[in-house]
């Protein structure tokens, strides 16, 4: 578990379904490291803090898709 957080640059390069199946990921792993927590077994209590930046990332790159404010993967127009 010694993995980094995602950087933007890579979440715009992933399309909608990768970007669901990683905030469905880290919201797994953000439960996972509350109960560990709550329970006194969290070892990286830095993972926590980067595990919800990672969870905000994703979420500003698919509301900044919605607006038009990012492209998604393969539907830029070529002039």
């Amino acid at each position: 578990m010694a993995q980094q957080g995602t950087s933007a640059a890579e979440l715009d390069d992933m399309n909608a379904t990768d970007l669901e199946a990683k905030l469905r990921e880290a919201k797994e792993e953000l439960f996972n490291l509350r109960f560990q927590a709550a329970t006194g077994q969290l070892e990286s209590h830095g993972r926590l803090r980067h595990v919800k930046k990672d969870i905000a990332r994703i979420y500003t790159v698919v509301r900044e898709r919605e607006l038009g404010i990012r492209t998604t993967p393969g539907s830029e127009e070529k002039a």
